[in-house]
């Protein structure tokens, strides 16, 4: 047996066991892909984050679910660079590039009284017609088609993975949900492998301007994200499109308060396309898991 040594990060929260768990494996070059999957399965968080060496960047990381490997993981992302961070990896660089499967991107980090903060660019954010059922993607999530606010639309968004992005009228309606992962890849045809992003602009913090929640691709192995990066970002620029016309941003958005999984993060968005996000991420734990090797 191969015994994998696995770092809990928890992000978007100070707090641990808030926020948005993900386990953080730094020695991802002695892996395959399998043993990869394997581990994320074994650890069971929404992501498992990989670092390996890039050629074309500092770093390159690699993000997979319980049941499959996800071009991109804002929340795992950040996870990863504190982990680094408070290990004493990244010496004094404060700029890192990082390749992913959706691009390379660029991260900053900056101390506030001893707080480490990482700040993430995203791919650009892009948007596609739905045009599939209000009713089944209502129902899908187990609420009434009366609940979805029809002043905006119904898109799919991505800033590295895509998501359908649902608003919601009233805040209420995110207590009531729950999702039927089972019915989204016949649900969202042009996108099977997406998951479901509702939202809205009532909020439980005063300082956020958009709450939302996000119910995981059937594919991934996982019923619900606590906070989540890629999607808020999406979220954000979702906003600049299609709610207040304007070209650039700067927003506080809430996640996990349905789960007890308490969770902001600062989204910034410029010309209403480029989308960086900010936040935060607690050490828990590190514990081993074991594979055949």
């Amino acid at each position: 047996m191969k015994q994998i040594e696995v770092y809990r990060y928890d992000a978007f929260s100070k707090k641990p066991g808030m926020g948005n768990p993900a386990g953080i494996v730094l020695n991802g070059d002695e892996l395959t892909e399998e043993e990869m999957q394997e581990i994320a399965y074994k650890v069971g968080f929404n992501e498992t984050v990989f670092l390996l060496t890039s050629i074309c960047a500092d770093y390159q990381c690699r993000f997979f679910t319980p049941g499959q490997e996800v071009p991109l993981c804002g929340h795992g992302t950040i996870a990863m660079l504190s982990a680094l961070k408070t290990n004493g990896l990244l010496m004094d660089k404060s700029v890192i590039m990082v390749e992913t499967k959706a691009g390379i991107l660029r991260l900053e980090v900056s101390t506030d009284n001893g707080e480490a903060f990482i700040s993430m660019e995203q791919a650009p954010a892009k948007f596609e017609t739905f045009s599939g059922s209000k009713l089944e993607v209502a129902d899908s999530m187990g609420i009434s088609e009366e609940e979805i606010d029809e002043r905006f639309p119904i898109v799919y968004g991505s800033t590295g993975s895509w998501t359908l992005l649902v608003p919601i009228k009233e805040l209420k309606s995110f207590e009531r949900m729950v999702p039927k992962n089972e019915r989204f890849p016949s649900l969202l045809e042009k996108y099977p492998r997406a998951s479901l992003h509702p939202f809205c602009l009532e909020t439980y913090h005063e300082e956020a301007m958009m709450h939302g929640r996000h119910f995981s691709s059937f594919y991934s192995g996982i019923e619900e994200d606590s906070v989540t990066g890629t999607a808020s970002g999406a979220m954000g620029a979702y906003f600049t499109k299609y709610i207040d016309d304007r070209s650039e941003i700067k927003m506080t958005i809430e996640q996990g308060q349905e789960m007890g999984k308490d969770g902001l993060l600062q989204v910034e968005v410029l010309n209403k396309r480029d989308v960086k996000i900010t936040g935060t991420a607690v050490y828990v734990e590190t514990f081993l898991i074991e594979i055949d090797g």
